[in-house]
């Protein structure tokens, strides 16, 4: 197992998901890590159970005598690029880095669950909670797994021996100009890695997985194309695979009250939408599908108002809230309502429904919803607040 003893890390924005998971990885390799966030987060549970100091204030803290790395939620910080830190993490092992536009999250989880589970004590850093791993990072004597990001340009930093690719979009305005300006990105990549599956090219498994959707078929396919080449015998991963019940926000199941069941998503952009809203059809069986929305990001849902009221069409009935901000300053003329617009203009307004709070929209969808019904949360905000919210409002 590498040994970071000696090494004093300091990570600002450790309570988000990427920052959390890789202190939890360097402390597990030796090394003293603290950190510092502006709010409490679930992640950092796990962080202090591993013996990480956290500092929770409004303004960032850096104390002497650490390296310092920072989350892309704080550019201003004088540290170094939380990819930088991950980069040298995964030269540390053997490593596999799944990346692209929709899926990874679950297709690494997918991945170090069957590793896990198959007895080959695998090493992970996933970007979502996933009970059956137990936390967001794992430290094992096998090969490292890790969940690749390009939303900051820091994915092109990381040599593994083997990628795996979900898909390619363009999901990330603010730091790319196109679709082939992200597509370069992984070209160059991809150049530097021995092994590569793509995702796209392969056909959704079918096997009867304990998560529902097609998107999670051609994430299983993504997944035992990679343990393939782990030399993981097909039908001991298949048998893994099928018993994975997915990670937190990717399509839960939050809980059913008048015979209306409620799911929660982190979807926010068009795709993942749109494959969200397709799944809640499917167990729907007969009855409709209404979701409260809440956009992701300025930048994204000025680009996207128009592509995201497409997805949300989908639906029989949608909300829309204002925009969770993120690490983004308010932009005039931007807001929720561009694509409330867009999608009254497409069918009409008795199907949309505009509540800036997602307390309201909470309530908007539950006095709509009869039994049957399947009501989706959506959204990778803060949005998870509101399905006990509909829960609530339908007992």
């Amino acid at each position: 197992m590498p040994d970071l003893t000696g090494r004093r890390i300091w990570l600002v924005g450790i309570g988000g998901a990427g920052l959390s998971a890789y202190g939890l990885l360097a402390r597990a390799w030796g090394a003293e890590v603290g950190g510092w966030d502006r709010q409490e987060t679930p992640y950092l549970e796990a962080v202090r159970a591993a013996g990480i100091e956290v500092r929770i204030s409004p303004e960032p803290e850096t104390p002497d005598g650490f390296e310092l790395f920072r989350s892309s939620a704080f550019p201003g910080v004088a540290a170094r690029g939380r990819g930088e830190l991950l980069a040298e993490l995964v030269s540390l092992r053997p490593a596999m880095v799944v990346a692209g536009a929709h899926g990874k999250t679950t297709t690494a989880a997918m991945i170090a669950f069957a590793l896990r589970e198959a007895g080959r004590d695998p090493s992970w850093i996933v970007g979502g909670e996933v009970p059956q791993l137990g936390a967001n990072a794992g430290a094992g004597e096998g090969w490292l797994v890790v969940e690749g990001d390009e939303s900051d340009r820091s994915l092109e930093l990381l040599r593994p021996e083997i990628a795996v690719v979900t898909n390619v979009d363009l999901d990330h305005h603010a730091t790319f100009a196109s679709r082939a300006d992200v597509e370069e990105l992984f070209r160059r990549w991809l150049a530097n890695v021995p092994q590569v599956v793509r995702g796209w090219e392969l056909e959704p498994v079918e096997l009867e997985l304990a998560v529902p959707g097609e998107h999670n078929r051609r994430n299983a396919a993504a997944a035992l194309a990679a343990l393939e080449l782990l030399e993981v015998d097909r039908a001991e991963a298949e048998r893994e695979l099928v018993r994975f019940e997915g990670v937190r926000r990717r399509f839960q199941r939050v809980g059913e009250a008048g015979g209306v069941v409620v799911y929660d998503d982190y979807a926010h952009n068009p795709a993942k939408v749109a494959a969200a809203i397709a799944t809640a059809g499917e167990l729907a069986r007969g009855g409709r599908v209404l979701v409260l929305f809440q956009p992701h990001l300025f930048s994204r849902t000025r680009h996207l108002a128009r592509e995201l009221a497409s997805a949300l069409e989908l639906a029989d009935l949608a909300c829309v809230t204002e925009i969770y901000p993120a690490r983004e300053a308010p932009v005039a003329g931007v807001s929720g309502k561009l694509i409330v617009n867009a999608l009254a203009a497409r069918r009409g307004g008795a199907s949309v429904g505009w509540a800036p709070r997602l307390e309201d929209g909470a309530r908007f969808v539950a006095r709509r919803a009869r039994s049957g019904d399947v009501v989706l949360t959506a959204g990778a905000g803060d949005v998870d607040r509101a399905a006990p919210l509909v829960l609530e409002g339908l007992a």
